[in-house]
């Protein structure tokens, strides 16, 4: 019987969502306001909680540094040290995993890759920690700095950093998303959206190439 050739040279993965369960809103909220704590505001709002927690920027950052006197980089780099360890943690004590169907990826007949807005260490550590980095020839994390926020997707840069590391001239990018979407069509990609059950209602301004329901569904679309 022959063997279909892979349609891809190489498939990026995206982390949170895809190959492990995403930190549940608690458990960022709970670590925002133990950074906040850590530089000495001990009653931070709601609005700024949740701002710190989803997707901020640079400007906004500023912003709600400003609002309680804190030096930017003193304040990022406290969140990202409590930020990471609640996800360390989450996943020592076994209440976030990874999905089972990551075993799927070991199928596909071309390189892989991780390319993630969480941070570079904690990538790392999910790969050590779970013992999946033979499924993987490169991953990419965002690094624990101000500067990070403006490179993360849907900016192309982490992106682009593994292409270049598979030397791959076509790719195929997995995530669960708009910005992962968006970030692979700026890439020149084609994009996977797996509709997980915390995704499952999401809607889409950029349509994804494919959607699937899982990571076999994947495999099937790369050796088709």
């Amino acid at each position: 019987m022959t063997v279909p050739e892979p349609t891809y040279d190489a498939v990026l993965f995206d982390n949170d969502g895809v190959l492990v369960e995403p930190p549940s809103a608690d458990t960022q909220s709970d670590a925002a306001r133990a950074a906040f704590r850590a530089v000495g505001v001990d009653d931070p709002s709601r609005q700024h909680v949740d701002a710190i927690v989803s997707g901020v920027t640079p400007a906004v950052l500023d912003e709600i540094c400003t609002a309680y006197d804190l030096d930017a980089e003193t304040f990022w780099e406290a969140r990202e040290r409590h930020d990471e360890a609640s996800q360390l943690d989450a996943f020592r004590d076994g209440t976030r995993g990874c999905y089972n169907d990551i075993t799927a990826i070991a199928d596909l007949p071309v390189d892989c890759g991780v390319v993630s807005n969480n941070h570079h260490s904690t990538i790392e550590f999910i790969l050590t920690f779970f013992e999946l980095g033979a499924l993987f020839e490169t991953y990419y994390g965002r690094e624990m700095t101000v500067e990070s926020l403006r490179l993360k997707k849907p900016n192309t840069h982490y992106l682009e950093r593994a292409l270049a590391d598979l030397e791959a001239e076509s790719a195929l990018y997995v995530g669960d998303s708009e910005s992962d979407i968006v970030a692979a069509e700026r890439a020149g990609l084609d994009s996977v959206f797996v509709r997980r059950a915390h995704c499952r209602d999401v809607t889409f301004e950029t349509s994804p190439t494919y959607e699937v329901e899982d990571l076999h569904d994947v495999v099937a679309r790369v050796c088709s």
